[in-house]
């Protein structure tokens, strides 16, 4: 079992449509990690006035640990979901994942 940290960072506007999809799919995301952020690219983003003057936007961060299998099946349902190229996201490796109890 290969275990990786996906990360998703999207518009804030998105949040609920992005859990709406991983709450709908358990097989790929029985537990998530959900942060509000703020991000800055180079990349030609639609910014607020505010975010323009500020130079970064009001992100979310979505964290799910799971298989390397479930993770390209859950990148491509969400690729056709969400054809947006304000939707980054990496894949990390995780050595190991657990609980102390």
């Amino acid at each position: 079992m290969s275990l990786v940290l996906l990360t998703l960072a999207a518009p804030r506007t998105l949040e609920e449509e992005l859990l709406e999809q991983l709450l709908a799919h358990p097989e790929w995301a029985t537990g998530l990690t959900l942060s509000r952020v703020e991000g800055h690219s180079h990349r030609e983003m639609a910014l607020s006035v505010q975010e323009q003057v500020r130079g970064r936007a009001g992100r979310i961060a979505l964290q799910i640990v799971l298989e390397a299998e479930q993770a390209q099946a859950l990148l491509a349902h969400l690729k056709a979901r969400f054809p947006k190229p304000d939707v980054a996201y990496w894949l990390t490796p995780v050595i190991d994942f657990g609980r102390l109890a």
